[in-house]
């Protein structure tokens, strides 16, 4: 099964379950974000998230624009992204070298431990056990829609939409990859609602790009290929 058929399927089974599990008496019944609370009372699920729709309309309507300034042109969104404060490295065999610490090329958000310091190291970062976010991709011609899905993600980030976290980025790794959902009904509140959100930014991202492969000429072609490969060739 290719990457986006995994994250497809990952994202339909977590949401028909809706991340639903009996939470013993001593967990938390509340939870916040930057943007969003949540809060549990007797058995009734309330969210506050308006600031957190705000704030993905504008994402997006941002990011549209962005995209048609640049006329699709990866190297041109890398720009923007480097102007943002934004550390762009290009470095060779960086699909290998984000694997080991199960990550893709692209947007690696914050790493902690020794999983940081070896990023770190790899993109002339210092010797620290905390990274930044930061872009990370092979030298050579980028494939524009894959670009366009990182650099989607890369903005919902610096707009403060949540699900970026370590905790939320690290369970979004570990469940992509599972067949089931063991485990889930172990987490806390705060751990699910940071799971969902990774879930949902992910989503979103990938439902732009598709969307935009779609219109412009070629897309078909891309289109088939993300899905067939996982990912376009970067």
């Amino acid at each position: 099964m290719n990457i986006l058929q995994k994250i497809i399927y990952s994202i339909l089974e977590l949401q028909e379950k809706r991340l639903r599990v009996r939470l013993d008496e001593h967990l938390k019944t509340s939870a916040t974000n930057s943007t969003s609370k949540t809060v549990l009372s007797s058995n009734v699920t309330m969210t506050l998230n308006t600031q957190t729709e705000k704030n993905k309309e504008l994402v997006k309507k941002n990011v549209e624009d962005i995209v048609k300034a640049a006329n699709l042109d990866p190297e041109k969104l890398l720009a923007y992204i480097q102007s943002k404060g934004t550390k762009v490295c290009k470095i060779d065999n960086a699909d290998k070298i984000l694997a080991l610490i199960n990550e893709e090329e692209g947007l690696v958000c914050e790493q902690k431990g020794l999983e940081a310091l070896y990023l770190n190291i790899m993109t002339n970062s210092g010797f620290s056990l905390k990274s930044k976010p930061m872009f990370v991709m092979r030298n050579g011609e980028i494939e524009p829609f894959y670009m366009v899905h990182q650099f989607y993600k890369w903005y919902s980030l610096i707009n403060n939409l949540p699900g970026f976290d370590f905790n939320s980025q690290k369970l979004f790794k570990k469940y992509l990859y599972l067949k089931d959902s063991q485990g889930l009904e172990n987490l806390k509140l705060d751990e699910m609602l940071g799971l969902q959100e990774a879930i949902a930014r992910d989503q979103e991202a990938t439902t732009y790009a598709l969307e935009l492969a779609r219109q412009k000429q070629g897309g078909r072609k891309v289109l088939d290929k993300i899905k067939n490969d996982g990912q376009a060739t970067i």
